[in-house]
Protein backbone atom coordinates (compact mmCIF):
# COMPACT_ATOMS: atom_id res chain seq x y z
CA UNK A 1 0.00 0.00 0.00
CA UNK A 2 1.22 3.43 -0.42
CA UNK A 3 1.37 5.65 2.46
CA UNK A 4 0.34 9.20 2.23
CA UNK A 5 3.00 11.76 0.43
CA UNK A 6 4.17 8.70 -1.02
CA UNK A 7 4.38 8.60 -5.34
CA UNK A 8 4.75 5.34 -6.84
CA UNK A 9 8.27 4.59 -8.60
CA UNK A 10 7.76 5.06 -11.99
CA UNK A 11 9.73 6.32 -15.57
CA UNK A 12 8.88 8.46 -18.06
CA UNK A 13 8.64 5.13 -20.28
CA UNK A 14 5.60 4.11 -18.34
CA UNK A 15 2.40 5.12 -16.75
CA UNK A 16 1.12 3.83 -13.16
CA UNK A 17 -2.48 3.34 -12.21
CA UNK A 18 -3.39 3.88 -8.73
CA UNK A 19 -6.61 3.00 -7.37
CA UNK A 20 -7.93 6.23 -6.06
CA UNK A 21 -9.93 4.46 -3.10
CA UNK A 22 -7.25 2.57 -1.54
CA UNK A 23 -3.96 4.12 -2.51
CA UNK A 24 -2.81 0.54 -3.81
CA UNK A 25 -0.95 0.25 -7.39
CA UNK A 26 -3.25 -1.69 -10.43
CA UNK A 27 -1.27 -1.81 -13.52
CA UNK A 28 1.60 -0.39 -15.27
CA UNK A 29 1.72 0.78 -19.09
CA UNK A 30 4.23 1.89 -21.45
CA UNK A 31 4.50 5.20 -22.59
CA UNK A 32 5.35 5.92 -26.50
CA UNK A 33 8.16 6.85 -27.37
CA UNK A 34 8.50 9.47 -30.27
CA UNK A 35 9.05 7.53 -32.94
CA UNK A 36 6.03 4.91 -31.75
CA UNK A 37 4.09 8.38 -31.04
CA UNK A 38 4.38 9.67 -34.56
CA UNK A 39 4.07 5.96 -36.84
CA UNK A 40 0.57 5.55 -34.84
CA UNK A 41 -0.60 9.19 -36.17
CA UNK A 42 0.73 7.66 -39.95
CA UNK A 43 -1.23 4.61 -39.64
CA UNK A 44 -4.24 6.68 -38.72
CA UNK A 45 -4.01 8.80 -41.01
CA UNK A 46 -3.88 6.11 -43.60
CA UNK A 47 -6.47 4.75 -41.94
CA UNK A 48 -8.07 8.01 -43.03
CA UNK A 49 -7.78 7.95 -46.56
CA UNK A 50 -9.73 4.75 -46.61
CA UNK A 51 -12.52 5.71 -44.10
CA UNK A 52 -13.42 8.92 -45.63
CA UNK A 53 -14.43 6.81 -48.64
CA UNK A 54 -17.02 4.40 -46.56
CA UNK A 55 -20.62 4.91 -47.22
CA UNK A 56 -22.58 6.69 -44.33
CA UNK A 57 -24.57 3.91 -43.93
CA UNK A 58 -21.26 1.89 -43.41
CA UNK A 59 -20.25 4.45 -40.60
CA UNK A 60 -23.48 4.54 -38.93
CA UNK A 61 -23.40 0.84 -38.74
CA UNK A 62 -20.22 0.67 -37.41
CA UNK A 63 -20.93 3.13 -34.40
CA UNK A 64 -23.96 0.45 -33.86
CA UNK A 65 -21.09 -2.19 -33.31
CA UNK A 66 -19.83 -0.26 -31.01
CA UNK A 67 -22.48 0.53 -28.86
CA UNK A 68 -23.28 -3.11 -29.10
CA UNK A 69 -19.83 -4.04 -27.84
CA UNK A 70 -19.95 -1.17 -24.93
CA UNK A 71 -22.95 -2.78 -23.59
CA UNK A 72 -21.65 -6.56 -24.01
CA UNK A 73 -18.51 -4.85 -21.97
CA UNK A 74 -20.41 -3.09 -19.69
CA UNK A 75 -19.79 -4.57 -16.15
CA UNK A 76 -15.74 -5.51 -17.18
CA UNK A 77 -15.19 -1.75 -18.66
CA UNK A 78 -17.67 -0.19 -15.37
CA UNK A 79 -15.12 -1.88 -13.33
CA UNK A 80 -12.21 -0.51 -14.77
CA UNK A 81 -13.58 2.98 -14.58
CA UNK A 82 -14.22 2.50 -10.96
CA UNK A 83 -10.80 1.41 -9.82
CA UNK A 84 -8.56 3.73 -11.82
CA UNK A 85 -10.93 7.03 -10.67
CA UNK A 86 -12.67 6.18 -8.08
CA UNK A 87 -16.21 6.92 -9.10
CA UNK A 88 -19.11 4.56 -7.59
CA UNK A 89 -19.21 1.48 -9.97
CA UNK A 90 -23.35 2.55 -10.22
CA UNK A 91 -21.92 5.62 -12.09
CA UNK A 92 -19.76 3.98 -14.32
CA UNK A 93 -22.43 1.91 -15.73
CA UNK A 94 -24.25 4.33 -16.20
CA UNK A 95 -21.30 6.62 -18.32
CA UNK A 96 -21.07 3.42 -20.53
CA UNK A 97 -24.40 3.33 -21.06
CA UNK A 98 -24.32 7.21 -22.05
CA UNK A 99 -21.54 6.34 -24.41
CA UNK A 100 -23.36 3.86 -26.75
CA UNK A 101 -26.75 6.47 -26.90
CA UNK A 102 -23.72 8.55 -28.21
CA UNK A 103 -23.31 6.13 -30.57
CA UNK A 104 -26.94 5.41 -31.51
CA UNK A 105 -27.69 8.63 -31.76
CA UNK A 106 -25.00 9.68 -34.21
CA UNK A 107 -25.62 6.36 -36.20
CA UNK A 108 -29.39 7.32 -36.27
CA UNK A 109 -29.30 11.19 -36.90
CA UNK A 110 -25.86 11.34 -38.66
CA UNK A 111 -26.46 11.72 -42.24
CA UNK A 112 -29.49 14.63 -41.07
CA UNK A 113 -27.00 16.67 -39.70
CA UNK A 114 -24.87 17.02 -42.36
CA UNK A 115 -27.66 17.19 -45.07
CA UNK A 116 -27.78 21.08 -46.37
CA UNK A 117 -29.67 22.18 -48.66
CA UNK A 118 -28.92 23.61 -51.89
CA UNK A 119 -28.80 27.74 -52.75
CA UNK A 120 -30.41 28.72 -55.96
CA UNK A 121 -28.20 31.82 -57.29
CA UNK A 122 -28.86 34.17 -60.04
CA UNK A 123 -27.51 32.28 -63.14
CA UNK A 124 -26.80 28.86 -61.21
CA UNK A 125 -26.80 26.78 -58.04
CA UNK A 126 -24.42 26.43 -54.85
CA UNK A 127 -24.28 22.81 -53.01
CA UNK A 128 -23.11 22.98 -49.92
CA UNK A 129 -21.07 19.12 -49.35
CA UNK A 130 -20.02 17.90 -45.92
CA UNK A 131 -16.53 16.16 -46.15
CA UNK A 132 -14.57 14.53 -42.91
CA UNK A 133 -11.58 17.19 -41.95
CA UNK A 134 -8.99 14.56 -41.45
CA UNK A 135 -7.23 13.09 -38.22
CA UNK A 136 -8.51 14.29 -35.46
CA UNK A 137 -6.40 14.66 -31.68
CA UNK A 138 -8.78 14.19 -28.83
CA UNK A 139 -6.94 15.46 -25.32
CA UNK A 140 -9.06 13.89 -22.78
CA UNK A 141 -9.40 14.00 -19.01
CA UNK A 142 -10.23 11.58 -16.17
CA UNK A 143 -13.54 12.06 -14.77
CA UNK A 144 -15.29 10.48 -17.46
CA UNK A 145 -12.67 8.72 -18.87
CA UNK A 146 -14.82 6.71 -21.48
CA UNK A 147 -18.07 9.52 -21.77
CA UNK A 148 -15.62 12.52 -22.52
CA UNK A 149 -13.84 10.26 -25.59
CA UNK A 150 -17.05 8.87 -27.13
CA UNK A 151 -19.06 12.51 -27.60
CA UNK A 152 -15.83 13.38 -29.37
CA UNK A 153 -15.36 9.83 -30.90
CA UNK A 154 -18.68 9.28 -32.26
CA UNK A 155 -19.41 12.54 -34.68
CA UNK A 156 -16.18 12.43 -35.91
CA UNK A 157 -16.54 8.59 -36.99
CA UNK A 158 -19.80 9.59 -38.50
CA UNK A 159 -18.44 12.48 -40.30
CA UNK A 160 -15.74 10.01 -41.64
CA UNK A 161 -12.91 11.71 -39.36
CA UNK A 162 -10.33 9.03 -37.43
CA UNK A 163 -9.35 9.99 -33.89
CA UNK A 164 -6.55 9.64 -31.95
CA UNK A 165 -6.58 9.71 -28.34
CA UNK A 166 -4.49 11.28 -25.61
CA UNK A 167 -6.41 10.00 -22.14
CA UNK A 168 -5.77 11.39 -19.30
CA UNK A 169 -1.75 9.59 -17.51
CA UNK A 170 -4.05 8.38 -14.56
CA UNK A 171 -6.34 6.44 -16.51
CA UNK A 172 -4.15 4.44 -19.18
CA UNK A 173 -5.93 1.41 -18.94
CA UNK A 174 -9.48 3.20 -19.64
CA UNK A 175 -7.80 4.76 -23.11
CA UNK A 176 -5.92 1.57 -24.32
CA UNK A 177 -9.19 -0.09 -23.31
CA UNK A 178 -11.58 2.42 -25.75
CA UNK A 179 -8.73 1.42 -28.43
CA UNK A 180 -9.20 -2.08 -27.63
CA UNK A 181 -12.78 -2.12 -28.01
CA UNK A 182 -13.27 0.38 -31.56
CA UNK A 183 -11.23 -2.77 -32.90
CA UNK A 184 -12.97 -5.47 -31.43
CA UNK A 185 -16.50 -3.92 -32.60
CA UNK A 186 -14.74 -4.57 -36.46
CA UNK A 187 -13.71 -0.92 -37.26
CA UNK A 188 -10.45 -1.15 -39.38
CA UNK A 189 -7.01 -1.20 -37.39
CA UNK A 190 -6.18 2.61 -36.57
CA UNK A 191 -9.15 4.27 -37.51
CA UNK A 192 -9.30 5.20 -33.74
CA UNK A 193 -5.88 5.34 -31.96
CA UNK A 194 -4.53 5.46 -28.27
CA UNK A 195 -1.77 7.67 -27.83
CA UNK A 196 0.34 7.05 -24.46
CA UNK A 197 1.76 9.64 -24.27
CA UNK A 198 2.87 12.55 -21.65
CA UNK A 199 1.26 16.62 -21.56
CA UNK A 200 4.96 17.66 -23.00
CA UNK A 201 4.60 15.40 -26.16
CA UNK A 202 1.40 17.18 -26.81
CA UNK A 203 3.02 19.92 -29.36
CA UNK A 204 4.73 17.74 -31.16
CA UNK A 205 1.16 15.91 -32.27
CA UNK A 206 -0.36 19.16 -32.92
CA UNK A 207 2.39 20.01 -34.85
CA UNK A 208 2.25 16.99 -37.55
CA UNK A 209 1.01 17.96 -40.38
CA UNK A 210 -1.36 15.06 -40.68
CA UNK A 211 -3.29 16.33 -37.77
CA UNK A 212 -6.29 18.54 -38.67
CA UNK A 213 -8.55 19.39 -35.50
CA UNK A 214 -8.02 19.13 -31.84
CA UNK A 215 -10.58 18.94 -29.12
CA UNK A 216 -9.74 18.86 -25.31
CA UNK A 217 -11.94 18.20 -22.38
CA UNK A 218 -9.53 19.71 -19.36
CA UNK A 219 -8.07 22.28 -17.52
CA UNK A 220 -8.06 26.53 -17.92
CA UNK A 221 -3.99 26.06 -18.23
CA UNK A 222 -4.37 22.98 -20.54
CA UNK A 223 -6.94 25.14 -22.44
CA UNK A 224 -4.40 27.84 -22.99
CA UNK A 225 -1.68 25.68 -23.87
CA UNK A 226 -3.58 23.84 -26.81
CA UNK A 227 -5.65 26.79 -28.06
CA UNK A 228 -2.03 28.02 -28.03
CA UNK A 229 -0.36 25.43 -30.52
CA UNK A 230 -3.55 24.90 -32.63
CA UNK A 231 -3.31 28.98 -33.62
CA UNK A 232 0.33 28.52 -34.25
CA UNK A 233 -0.05 25.55 -36.46
CA UNK A 234 -3.21 26.53 -37.96
CA UNK A 235 -5.18 23.63 -36.65
CA UNK A 236 -9.07 23.79 -36.01
CA UNK A 237 -9.92 23.30 -31.87
CA UNK A 238 -12.69 22.86 -29.95
CA UNK A 239 -11.99 23.59 -26.35
CA UNK A 240 -14.40 22.40 -22.62
CA UNK A 241 -12.72 23.98 -20.23
CA UNK A 242 -13.27 24.46 -16.29
CA UNK A 243 -16.59 25.62 -15.19
CA UNK A 244 -17.65 27.52 -11.71
CA UNK A 245 -21.16 26.74 -12.14
CA UNK A 246 -24.00 28.91 -10.86
CA UNK A 247 -27.41 27.51 -9.40
CA UNK A 248 -30.16 30.49 -8.79
CA UNK A 249 -32.50 29.62 -6.50
CA UNK A 250 -35.58 31.95 -6.22
CA UNK A 251 -37.93 32.82 -3.88
CA UNK A 252 -40.90 30.93 -5.64
CA UNK A 253 -38.53 27.82 -6.19
CA UNK A 254 -39.55 24.51 -4.65
CA UNK A 255 -36.92 23.92 -2.14
CA UNK A 256 -37.40 20.55 -1.85
CA UNK A 257 -36.47 19.85 -5.65
CA UNK A 258 -33.88 22.70 -5.68
CA UNK A 259 -31.77 20.57 -3.02
CA UNK A 260 -32.61 17.21 -4.27
CA UNK A 261 -31.02 18.61 -7.78
CA UNK A 262 -28.17 20.61 -6.28
CA UNK A 263 -27.33 17.80 -4.25
CA UNK A 264 -27.43 15.30 -6.60
CA UNK A 265 -25.51 17.73 -9.02
CA UNK A 266 -22.80 18.34 -6.65
CA UNK A 267 -22.16 15.01 -5.31
CA UNK A 268 -21.84 13.22 -8.61
CA UNK A 269 -18.33 11.65 -9.26
CA UNK A 270 -17.50 12.80 -6.26
CA UNK A 271 -17.30 16.74 -6.80
CA UNK A 272 -15.30 16.12 -9.95
CA UNK A 273 -17.84 17.29 -12.80
CA UNK A 274 -17.36 20.77 -14.86
CA UNK A 275 -20.89 21.18 -14.87
CA UNK A 276 -21.60 20.27 -11.42
CA UNK A 277 -23.69 22.90 -8.83
CA UNK A 278 -20.84 24.70 -7.51
CA UNK A 279 -22.05 27.77 -6.39
CA UNK A 280 -25.36 28.01 -4.82
CA UNK A 281 -26.46 31.10 -5.02
CA UNK A 282 -30.12 31.54 -2.94
CA UNK A 283 -32.16 34.62 -2.45
CA UNK A 284 -32.62 35.89 1.49
CA UNK A 285 -36.48 34.64 1.67
CA UNK A 286 -35.42 30.97 0.94
CA UNK A 287 -32.24 30.96 2.13
CA UNK A 288 -32.20 29.43 5.78
CA UNK A 289 -34.75 26.77 4.63
CA UNK A 290 -32.86 25.89 1.51
CA UNK A 291 -29.49 25.26 3.67
CA UNK A 292 -31.55 22.98 5.92
CA UNK A 293 -32.69 20.92 3.28
CA UNK A 294 -29.15 20.52 1.56
CA UNK A 295 -28.06 19.28 4.75
CA UNK A 296 -30.52 16.66 5.37
CA UNK A 297 -29.85 16.13 1.68
CA UNK A 298 -26.42 15.21 2.37
CA UNK A 299 -27.09 12.76 5.43
CA UNK A 300 -27.92 10.68 2.56
CA UNK A 301 -24.49 10.09 1.19
CA UNK A 302 -22.00 8.15 2.14
CA UNK A 303 -18.52 7.51 1.34
CA UNK A 304 -17.51 3.70 1.13
CA UNK A 305 -15.81 1.04 -1.48
CA UNK A 306 -17.16 2.10 -4.72
CA UNK A 307 -16.91 -0.72 -5.82
CA UNK A 308 -19.97 -1.35 -3.44
CA UNK A 309 -23.52 -0.82 -5.24
CA UNK A 310 -24.43 1.36 -2.08
CA UNK A 311 -21.39 3.84 -2.51
CA UNK A 312 -22.53 7.25 -3.19
CA UNK A 313 -19.50 9.14 -2.61
CA UNK A 314 -16.04 7.58 -3.83
CA UNK A 315 -12.49 8.69 -3.15
CA UNK A 316 -10.94 12.00 -5.29
CA UNK A 317 -9.19 10.73 -8.28
CA UNK A 318 -5.71 11.65 -7.27
CA UNK A 319 -3.60 12.43 -4.10
CA UNK A 320 -2.44 15.85 -5.63
CA UNK A 321 -6.55 16.97 -6.30
CA UNK A 322 -8.19 16.15 -2.98
CA UNK A 323 -5.08 17.89 -1.26
CA UNK A 324 -6.26 20.96 -3.38
CA UNK A 325 -9.46 20.65 -2.62
CA UNK A 326 -8.79 20.87 1.03
CA UNK A 327 -6.40 24.21 0.16
CA UNK A 328 -9.29 25.83 -1.57
CA UNK A 329 -11.80 24.89 1.35
CA UNK A 330 -8.99 26.02 3.70
CA UNK A 331 -7.97 29.24 2.05
CA UNK A 332 -11.89 30.25 2.06
CA UNK A 333 -12.19 30.17 5.57
CA UNK A 334 -9.78 32.94 5.79
CA UNK A 335 -11.50 34.98 3.73
CA UNK A 336 -15.19 35.05 5.91
CA UNK A 337 -16.60 31.93 4.62
CA UNK A 338 -18.21 29.55 7.57
CA UNK A 339 -18.01 25.51 7.92
CA UNK A 340 -20.56 23.89 8.69
CA UNK A 341 -19.66 20.16 7.77
CA UNK A 342 -17.12 17.99 6.02
CA UNK A 343 -13.45 20.19 5.63
CA UNK A 344 -11.29 17.70 7.24
CA UNK A 345 -9.41 15.08 5.21
CA UNK A 346 -10.21 11.91 7.28
CA UNK A 347 -7.18 9.44 8.33
CA UNK A 348 -7.56 6.74 5.97
CA UNK A 349 -5.57 5.05 3.10
CA UNK A 350 -6.79 6.52 -0.70
CA UNK A 351 -7.77 9.68 -1.43
CA UNK A 352 -11.17 10.08 0.20
CA UNK A 353 -12.59 13.76 1.11
CA UNK A 354 -16.07 14.36 2.80
CA UNK A 355 -18.97 16.04 1.65
CA UNK A 356 -18.71 19.72 2.66
CA UNK A 357 -20.91 22.83 3.34
CA UNK A 358 -19.47 26.37 3.55
CA UNK A 359 -22.14 28.71 4.48
CA UNK A 360 -21.93 32.51 3.87
CA UNK A 361 -19.53 32.32 0.44
CA UNK A 362 -18.76 35.48 -0.57
CA UNK A 363 -16.35 36.60 -4.20
CA UNK A 364 -13.39 36.95 -3.73
CA UNK A 365 -13.22 34.29 -1.67
CA UNK A 366 -11.60 30.49 -3.57
CA UNK A 367 -14.41 28.97 -3.62
CA UNK A 368 -16.72 31.58 -5.01
CA UNK A 369 -13.93 32.33 -7.76
CA UNK A 370 -11.74 29.35 -8.60
CA UNK A 371 -13.44 26.17 -9.93
CA UNK A 372 -13.80 23.22 -6.78
CA UNK A 373 -13.36 19.93 -8.30
CA UNK A 374 -14.32 18.01 -4.72
CA UNK A 375 -18.06 17.31 -3.24
CA UNK A 376 -17.83 20.86 -1.70
CA UNK A 377 -21.26 22.65 -1.74
CA UNK A 378 -21.04 26.69 -1.32
CA UNK A 379 -23.86 28.79 -0.22
CA UNK A 380 -24.13 31.83 -1.17
CA UNK A 381 -26.76 34.61 0.25
CA UNK A 382 -28.38 37.26 -2.51
CA UNK A 383 -30.90 39.62 -1.18
CA UNK A 384 -33.09 39.56 -4.38
CA UNK A 385 -33.24 38.32 -7.88
CA UNK A 386 -31.49 40.98 -9.42
CA UNK A 387 -28.41 40.35 -7.04
CA UNK A 388 -28.45 36.98 -7.69
CA UNK A 389 -28.35 36.96 -11.36
CA UNK A 390 -25.15 39.52 -10.68
CA UNK A 391 -23.05 37.34 -8.54
CA UNK A 392 -24.00 34.15 -11.02
CA UNK A 393 -22.23 36.09 -13.61
CA UNK A 394 -19.43 37.37 -11.43
CA UNK A 395 -17.78 34.96 -12.54
CA UNK A 396 -14.59 34.48 -15.45
CA UNK A 397 -16.22 30.97 -16.33
CA UNK A 398 -19.54 30.36 -18.43
CA UNK A 399 -19.98 26.87 -18.61
CA UNK A 400 -23.42 26.04 -16.93
CA UNK A 401 -25.73 27.77 -14.92
CA UNK A 402 -29.46 26.33 -13.39
CA UNK A 403 -32.54 28.30 -11.95
CA UNK A 404 -34.90 27.20 -9.99
CA UNK A 405 -38.03 28.66 -9.71
CA UNK A 406 -42.29 27.99 -10.06
CA UNK A 407 -42.55 31.11 -12.95
CA UNK A 408 -41.16 28.98 -15.86
CA UNK A 409 -41.52 31.69 -18.16
CA UNK A 410 -39.68 34.37 -16.39
CA UNK A 411 -36.70 32.09 -15.64
CA UNK A 412 -36.49 31.20 -19.33
CA UNK A 413 -36.53 34.97 -19.71
CA UNK A 414 -33.50 35.68 -17.17
CA UNK A 415 -31.76 32.49 -18.86
CA UNK A 416 -31.86 33.51 -22.26
CA UNK A 417 -31.35 37.53 -22.02
CA UNK A 418 -29.59 37.61 -18.55
CA UNK A 419 -27.22 34.49 -17.53
CA UNK A 420 -23.86 33.87 -19.12
CA UNK A 421 -23.73 30.33 -19.61
CA UNK A 422 -23.68 28.08 -22.77
CA UNK A 423 -25.39 25.26 -21.31
CA UNK A 424 -28.77 26.15 -18.85
CA UNK A 425 -31.03 23.74 -17.00
CA UNK A 426 -34.70 25.57 -15.33
CA UNK A 427 -35.73 23.63 -12.28
CA UNK A 428 -32.98 20.47 -12.94
CA UNK A 429 -29.03 20.01 -12.73
CA UNK A 430 -27.10 21.12 -16.14
CA UNK A 431 -26.31 17.31 -18.46
CA UNK A 432 -25.02 16.43 -21.67
CA UNK A 433 -27.47 15.10 -23.90
CA UNK A 434 -26.07 13.79 -27.20
CA UNK A 435 -29.06 15.56 -28.84
CA UNK A 436 -28.16 18.97 -27.29
CA UNK A 437 -25.42 21.23 -28.60
CA UNK A 438 -22.58 21.07 -25.74
CA UNK A 439 -19.83 24.01 -24.37
CA UNK A 440 -19.22 27.25 -22.90
CA UNK A 441 -18.32 30.76 -23.15
CA UNK A 442 -15.50 33.21 -21.27
CA UNK A 443 -13.02 31.19 -19.53
CA UNK A 444 -14.82 28.17 -20.25
CA UNK A 445 -13.73 27.55 -23.55
CA UNK A 446 -15.49 28.27 -27.40
CA UNK A 447 -16.44 25.49 -29.96
CA UNK A 448 -19.29 22.93 -29.57
CA UNK A 449 -20.03 19.23 -28.50
CA UNK A 450 -22.74 16.70 -29.54
CA UNK A 451 -26.39 17.81 -31.30
CA UNK A 452 -25.73 19.29 -34.88
CA UNK A 453 -23.57 22.17 -33.79
CA UNK A 454 -21.42 19.55 -32.46
CA UNK A 455 -21.04 16.98 -35.53
CA UNK A 456 -20.09 20.63 -37.86
CA UNK A 457 -17.05 21.08 -35.70
CA UNK A 458 -15.03 19.40 -37.44
CA UNK A 459 -16.36 19.48 -40.96
CA UNK A 460 -14.74 20.61 -44.25
CA UNK A 461 -17.82 22.08 -45.98
CA UNK A 462 -17.36 22.51 -49.53
CA UNK A 463 -19.40 24.98 -51.55
CA UNK A 464 -19.36 23.91 -54.93
CA UNK A 465 -20.94 25.87 -57.96
CA UNK A 466 -21.71 24.84 -60.94
CA UNK A 467 -23.39 27.62 -64.04
CA UNK A 468 -26.50 26.56 -65.81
Amino acid sequence: MLSRGHKPLMSESEFVSINPASGNELARHPALSPAETQEKILCCHQAFLKWQKSSAQDRASALLAIATQLEEDREQLACLITQEMGKPLRESRSELDKCAWVCRHFAAMGQQYLHEDGIELDQSRADVIASPLGLIFAVMPWNFPFWQVFRALAPALMVGNTLVLKGASNVPGCSQAIETLVRQAGLPDHVVCNLAIRAADTEKVIANPLVRGVTLTGSEAAGRAVAALAGRHLKKCVLELGGQDPYIILEDADVALASQKCVQSRMLCSGQVCIAAKRLIVVESVYDAFRSAVLQRLESVHSGDPMDEQCSLGPLARRDLRDQVHRQVQASLGKGCELIQGGMIPDQPGWWYPATVLDNVQPGSVVFDDEVFGPVVSLVRAKDETEAIALANMSRFGLGAAIFSANRSRALALASQQLQAGSIAINDFVKSDPRVPFGGCKDSGFGRELGKLGIHEFVNFKSIVMAD
